[in-house]
């Protein structure tokens, strides 16, 4: 199982857990002499690893190790039929095993979009297993509003298979322009990731993402330190929705400008300036 072209040129080391439930793809990067705790990176609903990727080298050169998983799946994780594989709680139990594998301390996680969902599910079901939790561009229940709207379409395509995703995903990026002025190489691994990824997955997933309850009472009840970081034209979860939700968590807040909705894609540099400007440890300069 190759690293994707798109990170050819980085230095991350593939690997394949073996977790009880089924095996995940990883992505890691160490610093010399490790002196920050490790960071855990959980991609968004039709994400993958490779979303953190620009991440990766500035967090490590900070001292950190970095691990950047793809969800069951997604991209190079395999993933079961069963549709009841891909609850929030279920994939949540992923997180968890994952840091039972690390055999190490408390983590700092990191959840964009969905991941976010997934992020605070680990952190409530054990929330002395992290140091941190980083809400990217993710809300304080299901998503709302427009984006919505694609949900039962894509469910309808991917019971007929990932191929029938393919090409209404083909269609619809011919007449994209945000699409149309990525490079070559991204434009080619967007669709190499939804090819390899597994439709039950997306189904059961989309079923997660419009169904979870609002849980940021609970959340600020752990006391579990929190970061709300999002672009500041995010078009999922809405900037004033991600801003009440840091009020009400006590969080800290950071808003990217010229950012939509993949701040660690768009504005790489000012998105980890905010991590490490918010993790509970003393940061080290960039």
């Amino acid at each position: 199982m190759p690293v994707h072209p798109i990170c050819a040129d980085l230095d991350l080391e593939l690997s394949l857990l073996d977790l009880p439930g089924g095996p995940l793809a990883v992505l890691r990067a160490a610093p010399e002499v490790r002196t920050r705790a490790t960071v855990l990176l959980v991609p968004g609903f039709t994400g993958s690893k490779e979303d953190f990727r620009l991440l990766a080298a500035p967090l490590v050169r900070a001292g950190h190790p970095v691990v950047l998983l793809d969800q069951r799946g997604q991209h190079q994780s395999p993933g079961p039929d069963d549709l009841g594989a891909y609850t929030v709680e279920a994939l949540a139990a992923d997180l968890l095993a994952v840091v039972d594998d690390l055999r190490e301390g408390p983590v700092h996680l990191v959840g964009h979009s969905f991941g976010g969902l997934v992020a605070r599910a680990a952190v409530l079901q054990r929330p002395e297993a992290f140091r941190s939790l980083t809400l990217m561009g993710s809300g304080p229940a299901g998503l709302t509003g427009p984006r919505t709207t694609v949900l039962e379409p894509l469910r309808e395509l991917a019971a007929h298979g990932i191929g029938t995703v393919v090409e209404a995903m083909d269609a619809l990026n011919a007449a994209d322009q945000r699409f149309l002025a990525l490079d070559a190489s991204t434009q080619c691994f967007l669709r190499d990731r939804m090819l390899a990824s597994s439709p039950r997955a997306l189904i059961g997933m989309s079923y997660g993402l419009e169904g979870e309850p609002d849980r940021v009472a609970v959340l600020r009840a752990t006391g579990v330190p929190v970061l709300v970081v999002h672009g500041e034209d995010d078009d999922a979860w809405s900037p004033a929705s991600q801003t009440d939700m840091a009020e009400r968590l006590g969080a800290t807040h950071a808003v990217v400008p010229d950012a939509v909705h993949s701040p660690a894609v768009e504005q790489p540099e000012a998105t980890v300036k905010a991590l490490l400007a918010f993790f509970p440890e003393p940061a080290t300069e960039l």
